[in-house]
């Protein structure tokens, strides 16, 4: 298995941080489990220790890796060392492994870091059995239908077997993988404590551009805690910050958040999410300095321009970029209009689509099955409004923006882009106001993992109660601000002055 999918064995001088950062020690740990040992390196690291364990038992699948691990086990006498040729997913970890020894068991290394979709790929057998591993209600089985990472799975099987032994567990992963478990510990009223997250620079360890830690549990504990301090790395005293549950969800930042959590409700608009269309190469297109419409083949787009209109991308929202030159082609209205009607009334159009169907055939998403050819998703009334609050969700920082009419056609947005539709400038710059406040950002930014695919995500916008919010703000303070933002915006309203205490009435509503 490559490093593409996930096999990255552990540096030596990694493995030395780790053990130097944990304190391992022979004499704290007489005993020590390995699940996924892969060639030894954190073996040899321990048998190199002025204290070496006692006992270490060590389990590997891939036959060369095996060979490897237990060349080094055979070269002391002092310890000792079993290494299984095994599948840890077929292992009773309570049954399976034959202690000699007694005393504090440490398990510690780095399993894989894959889903199981990529070694599916890989027609692999290293993966385990289909079964619902979490047990609950309302979620995919965690290894049928749903994709889940592997380290994920084996530290979910080491927390429950190995409960009794209430050992200390440390592994390499991804950031993710550590916020999952800790989730589902917490939802599974599995007993862990003393969490802690250590972040690792994963690109210069594994050259792979993934947010990837160091993360370590007690289990067994009697008063279980759900939290993690979370360190810049393997060698800083104090955390930079700690997430845990609060309620029953997870948190990024448990200070900020209780902070501002007054805000945390229900929205009292619907935050919506932007044109998915899945073939930009066909449906976005750029307007060029000669004034016509290109596609991403460079071909010149002619057709009915009632059909294409202006575009913002997610890294035009971030960077407060709202004139973009680009545009995408909208072939409904609503989602599941009949797309058949475009061969009379827009037969440019409509013949441009079917001479690149061969794009949209190729869609893998399952939303297109059955539906009108050329169709897209989120789409509706709202996407045509004038005026909007839009929000990057791929950006780590916030950042809410107006989005305008260009040329005195709506703007749309993109599938990385959250708005609200407003039906007037003045309502679209006072939300804008409220939501840039820095409580607001604070209760955002306190609820969003920086290091995820999306940082910011419908779920959490429209947890964002705006009463609770309006309640904690200054209103002559707002309405002046919103005063110099609306400057800016003068051109495209025919209000010369703004009723701004009429329109706050309203939105406190």
């Amino acid at each position: 298995m490559s490093k593409e999918f996930g096999d990255f064995q552990t540096p030596p001088a990694l493995v030395a941080d780790v053990l130097k950062c944990l304190n391992v020690s022979g004499e704290r740990w007489k005993r020590v489990l390995e699940p996924t040992c892969g060639s030894g390196n954190f073996i040899s690291a321990l048998l190199a220790l002025p204290v070496p364990p006692r006992e270490i038992q060590a389990i590997e699948f891939d036959l060369a890796y095996f060979k490897t691990a237990k060349r080094i086990a055979e070269q002391t006498s002092s310890t000792r060392i079993i290494v299984q040729q095994a599948k840890v997913f077929d292992l009773d970890l309570q049954q399976n492994l034959s202690w000699s020894e007694s005393g504090r068991l440490l398990v510690i290394g780095n399993p894989p870091w894959v889903t199981n979709s990529q070694l599916g790929v890989l027609k692999s057998n290293n993966l385990p059995i289909k079964t619902n591993l979490k047990g609950l209600r309302g979620i995919d089985a965690l290894t049928g239908s749903s994709n889940f990472d592997i380290a994920e799975y084996i530290w979910i099987k080491l927390i429950r077997e190995l409960a009794f032994e209430k050992p200390t567990i440390a592994l390499l992963c991804k950031t993710s993988v550590a916020r999952n478990v800790l989730k589902f510990a917490f939802d599974a009223k599995l007993k862990i404590n003393n969490a802690s997250i250590r972040l690792i620079d994963a690109q210069k360890w594994f050259k792979a551009s993934v947010s990837a830690c160091l993360f370590s549990i007690e289990v067994g504990a009697d008063k279980p805690c759900y939290q993690a301090d979370v360190y810049s790395d393997l060698y800083t005293n104090e955390p930079q910050s700690t997430i845990g549950i609060i309620g029953e969800q997870l948190v990024a930042d448990v200070k900020a958040y209780e902070r501002s959590a007054f805000i945390e409700g229900v929205s009292s608009w619907n935050w919506r999410q932007g044109l998915k269309h899945d073939a930009a190469s066909v449906m976005e297109l750029t307007l060029t300095s000669q004034n016509f419409f290109q596609n991403k083949f460079k071909e010149i787009v002619d057709i009915e321009p009632d059909y294409i209109y202006p575009l913002l991308k997610c890294s035009d929202l971030f960077h407060g970029k709202t004139d973009s030159q680009r545009g995408v082609i909208v072939t409904q209205k609503r989602v599941g209009e009949d797309t058949y009607i475009l061969q009379k009334q827009a037969p440019q159009l409509w013949e441009y689509l079917c001479s690149h169907a061969d794009i949209f055939t190729q869609r893998k998403s399952s939303i297109y099955k059955g539906k009108p050819p050329f169709s897209i998703f989120g789409i509706g009334d709202y996407s045509f409004s004038y005026y909007k609050v839009a929000i990057s969700g791929l950006h780590k920082v916030p950042k809410f923006r107006v989005v305008i009419p260009i040329n005195n056609r709506p703007v749309m947005l993109d599938d990385t882009c959250y708005f609200i539709s407003c039906n007037s400038l003045e309502k679209a710059i006072l939300i804008a106001c409220l939501l840039n406040s820095s409580v607001c950002l604070e209760f955002i930014m306190s609820k969003a993992f920086a290091d995820a695919k999306r940082p910011i995500t419908k779920k959490l916008l429209q947890s964002i109660n705006f009463k609770a919010l309006l309640s904690c703000i200054e209103l002559e303070k707002l309405i002046m601000q919103a005063s110099v933002e609306y400057q800016r915006y003068k051109p495209n309203s025919d209000i010369v002055n703004p009723e701004w205490h009429s329109s706050l009435e309203l939105l406190s509503r």
